[in-house]
Parts: C-alpha cells; sequence; structure tokens
C-alpha cells in the first residue's frame, strides 16, 4: 500500500487549519471580541484605534468640563456668600445714616461691618484643589492681603491672567476670573467700599455713611455681573458635558460594532469549528497511521 504525500501533506495542513480556526473560535467565545489583533481585521482593528483614540480625547474634555463647573460652582457660591455681607453691610449703612443712633450703636455697627470685612475676605481668598480660585492664574499666590498703605486697605496678589480650559476640539472656555476685576473693580469695590463703610460709620459722619453704603450698592451690582460670567460657563461646560456623553456612546457602539461578536454567532462558530476538526480527525486516523513496511510494498 502506497500514501499519496501529497495527500498527506494536504491532510497536515488541513489539520492545522481546522485546528486554528478552532483556537480562533474558543477565543471569540470567551472574549466577546471579533477583532482582538490586526490580522484577525486589518481595517476594522484600524477604524477601532481611531475611535478609541478619540473616545480618549473625549474623557479628557469630559474631565476638563467636569473641573470647570465644579471651579465656577465653588466661585460662584463664594460670589453668593459676598453679596450677602454687602446686603447686610447696606442695610448697616442705611441704619447708621438715619443719624438717630447713639455713638455706641455706631460703634457696635464698625464690629458688624468689619465682620462682614473678614468673611468677604475669607471668599476672596479660597482655593479650589489647591488653586486659588481668585488670584488670576497665580494660583498659588493668597489672592488678598490687609495693606494699610492701599487706598482700598487691601493689595491684590494675583494677576489679571485668565485660564482657557479645553473642553473640545478647539473649544475652550474661560475658568476664571481675575479677583480684583471682581473685589476691586472701579465701577463697585467690593473690598474699598467695605472699608469706606467701616472708617465712616467709625466718624459718624451721616453724609459719608451715606456715600459709602451707595459704594456697597454699586459692588452688589458688580458683583452680581461677574456671578452671570460664571452662570455662562457652567452653562457651556454643561452642555458639552451632554454632548460629550452623548459622542461617547456612539463611539462605545461603533468599537463593539467593529470588534465585538454576537454570543450565539460565536457559540455557532464553534460548534462548527469542532465538527469540521472531528471531520478530520477521522480522516486523519485513517490515512496518516501507515507504517514503514507499507511504503514498502
Amino acid at each position: 500500500m502506497r500514501v499519496d504525500p501529497n495527500q498527506s501533506a494536504a491532510l497536515m495542513a488541513d489539520m492545522q487549519s481546522s485546528q486554528q480556526a478552532l483556537s480562533v473560535a474558543v477565543n471569540q467565545l470567551a472574549s466577546g471580541k471579533r477583532v482582538s489583533l490586526p490580522s484577525d481585521d486589518p481595517t476594522a482593528f484600524g477604524e477601532d484605534v481611531r475611535s478609541l483614540a478619540v473616545s480618549a480625547d473625549a474623557d479628557v474634555y469630559t474631565s476638563n468640563a467636569d473641573a470647570v463647573v465644579n471651579r465656577a460652582q465653588m466661585a460662584d457660591s463664594a460670589l453668593s456668600s459676598v453679596v450677602t455681607s454687602l446686603t447686610q453691610a447696606v442695610s448697616l449703612g442705611t441704619e447708621g445714616a438715619s443719624g438717630s443712633l447713639t455713638t455706641a450703636n455706631k460703634a457696635a455697627m464698625v464690629t458688624q461691618v468689619q465682620g462682614l470685612i473678614a468673611n468677604v475676605l475669607t471668599q476672596a481668598n479660597l482655593s479650589y484643589q489647591g488653586s486659588s480660585l481668585f488670584s488670576g492664574t497665580a494660583a498659588g499666590s493668597t489672592a488678598f492681603t490687609a495693606d494699610s498703605s492701599s487706598a482700598d486697605g487691601y493689595t491684590y496678589n494675583g494677576n489679571s491672567g485668565v485660564n482657557q480650559t479645553a473642553i473640545g476640539d478647539g473649544y475652550n472656555v474661560a475658568a476664571n476670573i481675575p479677583g480684583n476685576q471682581i473685589f476691586l473693580n472701579s465701577n463697585g469695590n467690593v473690598l474699598g467700599s467695605l472699608s469706606s463703610l467701616a472708617t465712616a460709620l467709625q466718624s459718624g459722619n451721616t453724609a459719608d455713611i451715606t456715600t459709602a453704603t451707595s459704594a456697597v450698592s454699586a459692588a452688589i451690582a458688580q458683583v452680581g455681573q461677574q456671578r452671570v460670567v460664571y452662570a455662562n460657563v457652567v452653562n457651556q461646560a454643561q452642555n458639552q458635558e451632554s454632548y460629550l456623553s452623548q459622542e461617547t456612546l456612539s463611539l462605545t457602539s461603533q468599537q463593539s460594532s467593529l470588534t465585538d461578536i454576537d454570543l450565539s454567532t460565536a457559540a455557532t462558530n464553534l460548534t462548527q469549528a469542532q465538527t469540521a476538526q472531528s471531520a478530520i480527525l477521522a480522516v486523519a486516523a485513517k490515512v496518516l497511521p501507515v507504517s514503514l513496511l507499507d511504503y514498502l510494498k
């Protein structure tokens, strides 16, 4: 009996092919992936790599937008507290300008205003994750410190820089408002007007108290304008977060369609691979076990 060497080689090749197909089917069923290596499907693998890169960018932009929202909301909360203090100061100034208060009453008001100044200064020097909220881009600085030589009574230690944060491709938002623009604005000087009110109440001059109280009212309006800026930043960042969330879902679906395999399809492929291998092994069992004496006949 002679065995055709070509037939034997072909059979061995079929066995290797069936074993590879079975291995692929087992891996696909276990991982749920149709494409794990470039060789599985070069086109799909390349598209998946590009999609994953876009997803990574979306994750960074989402994280940036979330940080912008948190920072802006904290800043707005601080300014809300400032407005409350300024409103109380207006009430004290209005009462102090009535001319019907005793010296002791006015002294008590001075103490109250000084307490309001301390609260405002605390809010002005707040930090978010170790970074000063109101120091511009001089993140490590304490925004304001007392300075008797200054006309306002305080020195601004920050700068006028604005941090631009990327929350999309070519889409940046201003993540902060410099503190001097908020607390020492000529259109409504928060710290200066409060200091002037304390001084006016201490002197007891009704006209000065009235003027200082009007300045505090102007500061309330000015801070309100800055809060609108923060509200707009929050709105922009949150809208972008919603967009990025939808984009991430779309990209995840795209990646799934490129690389995943339906489990029922994977199970069918495995069954077919097992059947094919069993058939090849059955044929091999009949053909390949041929002894040397069989070749010599």
